[in-house]
């Protein structure tokens, strides 16, 4: 049973998020004369970059995902409770969860982002996000249907929609999961359903801007987009979705694509609970900050991460929303939190240390961007696998995922297809018999 305020002798820290913000600010209170307090809907962390590995089969998902208890097994200052968090209320410094309040003396708010639909209801209804676990196994074990079901229709026409995989947003993201689905046309495809042609499978990359890989190099924008035309992927620059109704994904140009499986990876935007003061929320649902990750306004309060909206001079769109971010922001909360209970002079503003980008675009494909450093193809991709393969948490999970990956670059057909759980969709014309009937 956790004390309260008058019951403790040190003062607590309340961290809302489980994932690289809030996990650095936890195990930099270590041994601290602090009181550490983790809520998280999930009682594990999950290691984001390699998502898209588990939405294409790769990878397992414990084989990213580390539980938050054992991670902090050995720190005696840390606690963790399992629960959503329903309200802040900032006044009287109290957190509302679904299991319980607790107060707190300092806060630090590292809820991360979710998908971003841009108000497009129709396409957040029938598209398939890729934010969590959950998201990632959809998307695993809807692409296998599909192709199941490719399978059983007698025509090239028929089977049109089923064997169509487009993907929205030309970020890491899009890149890397278009790049992967294509590995599977090429790889796989013949091997499991040899009743289908792999030339009847086709993968789409949609970006509204003009270049894929907005954040890195023009000469990494370019060489990702080479790779994907090797691996049989069409990109589509300078095109913007306006609508899919779950059969036909239709753009502002007025082209369109018969499929059945969009995944939209397209935008993010911060996902916060209740009680903050909506004037210092930021584009993107951000929560807008000073210098030391204090949420405007509240001392106290820190936002760090994808949620947090750090505007300054250089960046006036904020910082990026990559883990290295979350990473460092974090380790300067945890020590500006120290800093102020020992009467330490606070430390300078937060300045974030780019150590690179990076991104990979299937076997013997990458990019990475490190200063004036551009690497690719096969070193690249090295570098790429090397630096994943130290940052994700826990031993086991980094030999089950280097043996994932040496098996599948010697064979070329590793990878998980089960459909554990099936994904069941809305029905668009149920959807649509519902949406007349309401209107009626």
């Amino acid at each position: 049973m956790l004390l309260t305020r008058s019951e403790r002798s040190f003062p607590r820290v309340i961290v809302i998020g489980g994932g690289f913000g809030g996990v650095e600010v936890a195990r930099k209170l270590k041994d601290k004369d602090l009181e550490v307090l983790l809520i998280d809907r999930n009682n594990f962390h999950t290691f984001q970059p390699l998502m898209y590995q588990v939405a294409t089969g790769t990878l397992a998902s414990d084989a990213i995902s580390f539980p938050i208890r054992k991670m902090f097994k050995s720190q005696h200052n840390f606690r963790f409770r399992l629960a959503e968090v329903n309200h802040i209320d900032h006044k009287q410094q109290v957190v509302h969860t679904s299991v319980g309040n607790y107060d707190y003396d300092y806060l630090v708010i590292a809820t991360g982002a979710t998908t971003n639909f841009f108000g497009n209801k129709e396409v957040e209804t029938y598209s398939l996000p890729m934010k969590s676990i959950k998201e990632a196994l959809n998307i695993r074990s809807y692409v296998l249907q599909n192709l199941e079901e490719a399978v059983l229709r007698k025509n090239m026409s028929e089977r049109e929609r089923y064997l169509n995989f487009v993907v929205v947003g030309g970020g890491p993201t899009g890149v890397e999961l278009s790049g992967a689905i294509a590995e599977i046309q090429l790889h796989m495809l013949k091997k499991d359903y040899p009743e289908l042609s792999e030339h009847e499978m086709k993968v789409f990359l949609i970006e509204g801007t003009g270049k894929i890989l907005g954040a890195l190099s023009e000469k990494s924008s370019r060489d990702a987009e080479r790779y994907l035309n090797e691996l049989g992927v069409k990109v589509m620059l300078n095109t913007q979705v306006t609508g899919y109704d779950g059969n036909t994904i239709t753009f502002s140009n007025g082209e369109n694509i018969p499929t059945k499986t969009v995944i939209w990876g397209a935008g993010v935007k911060g996902q916060y609970p209740e009680g903050l003061n909506p004037e210092i929320i930021e584009r993107g649902n951000r929560i807008r900050t000073n210098g030391k990750c204090q949420v405007e306004g509240l001392e106290n309060v820190y936002a760090i991460g994808d949620v947090s909206a750090m505007l300054t001079p250089e960046n006036p769109r904020g910082l990026p929303g990559v883990a290295p971010v979350a990473q460092q922001q974090g380790k300067y909360v945890a020590e500006h939190i120290v800093n102020l209970l020992s009467g330490i002079e606070p430390n300078a503003d937060f300045t974030y240390f780019d150590k690179g980008s990076m991104a990979t675009v299937g076997r013997n494909r990458a990019v990475v961007d490190m200063g004036k450093i551009h690497m690719k193809g096969f070193i690249a991709w090295m570098t790429w696998m090397f630096i994943h393969l130290v940052s994700i948490f826990g031993f086991r999970n980094k030999v089950v995922t280097f043996v994932n990956w040496s098996i599948k670059f010697l064979t070329k057909n590793s990878g998980i297809r089960l459909i554990v759980n099936k994904y069941h969709r809305p029905d668009p014309i149920t959807m649509q018999k519902e949406t007349v009937e309401q209107g009626s």
